[in-house]
C-alpha cells in the first residue's frame, strides 16, 4: 500500500508482547475529493466473526477464519496455519470516523469513510458585480 495522507498503518510496538498471531489481510486503499474506500481480502471469515472497530483515531479490523474439514477427514497440507486477520489503521483528523459504513461480500470487506465536511473539495461560487 503506497502511503496516503489520510489513513496510515499503524505499526505494532515490538516490546508489546503478542498473545496470538495474526495474519495481515491485503488492503487497497483509493482515495477521492469525498473520502477514501478500503477494500480487504479476508478469504474464509464469515460475517459473524468479522470485527471492526473505530475507537479514537484507530481502525482496527479482525475476522477470524472458519475453514472446518469435512467430517471424518483431517487435513494433511496446511497453507494457513493462523485463524486471525488483524490490520490496525491511524485514521487521518480529516476522515469522518462516525460515518463509516461498511459492506462484506465474498470475503471482500468493503469500507467508505467520508471526510469531514470542511475537508470535502467545494466550488466557490464568483459573483459578477
Amino acid at each position: 500500500m503506497s502511503e496516503n495522507p489520510a489513513l496510515s498503518q499503524t505499526p505494532q510496538p515490538e516490546t508489546a508482547p503478542r498473545t496470538t498471531e495474526t495474519l495481515l489481510p491485503p488492503v487497497d486503499v483509493i482515495e477521492d475529493g469525498a473520502g477514501i474506500t478500503l477494500y480487504a481480502d479476508l478469504p474464509g471469515v464469515p460475517k459473524d466473526r468479522l470485527h471492526l472497530h473505530v475507537e479514537a483515531d484507530t481502525l482496527t479490523i479482525e475476522g477470524e477464519i472458519a475453514l472446518p474439514a469435512p467430517e471424518g477427514l483431517e487435513s494433511i497440507h496446511s497453507e494457513v496455519g493462523l485463524p486471525l486477520y488483524r490490520r490496525v489503521f491511524t485514521l487521518s483528523k480529516e476522515l469522518d470516523a462516525d460515518r463509516v459504513a461498511a459492506e462484506f461480500a465474498h470475503g471482500v470487506l468493503t469500507l467508505r469513510i467520508p471526510k469531514v465536511e470542511h475537508a470535502q473539495p467545494r466550488r466557490i461560487p464568483i459573483q459578477v458585480g
